[in-house]
């Protein structure tokens, strides 16, 4: 499954209301840490059917970052049935990021 990008109008529907776990990565362009995240989380998206993986630019949608507490970036949640089920902060390896969608 693709990776999606998502914007503060868009966020509920997708995230909050999906019928699925979902991962979604707080991120900006300019994080070096964000970009060697990046091909992981793609990875991530094509090898875990069940999990919807979605990222959001913070730079663009600072109302949602500061809504989940956003302090550092690359930030990780995971949401079931609507709710934070985890949450974690900065590079890792692809096991990690694993762990927190299961």
């Amino acid at each position: 499954m693709a990776v999606v990008k998502l914007t503060t109008e868009t966020f509920d529907q997708e995230v909050l209301q999906a019928g699925q776990t979902v991962l979604v990565d707080f991120y900006a362009d300019w994080c070096g840490p964000c970009k060697m995240m990046a091909p992981v989380v793609e990875e991530l998206a094509g090898e875990e059917p069940g999990v919807k993986v979605c990222k959001i630019n913070i730079d663009e949608e600072m109302a949602i970052a500061q809504r989940y507490g956003v302090m550092s970036i690359p930030t990780f949640i995971a949401f079931k049935n609507g709710e934070v089920a985890g949450k974690q902060v900065g590079a890792m390896p692809k096991s990690k990021l694993q762990e927190l969608v299961r």
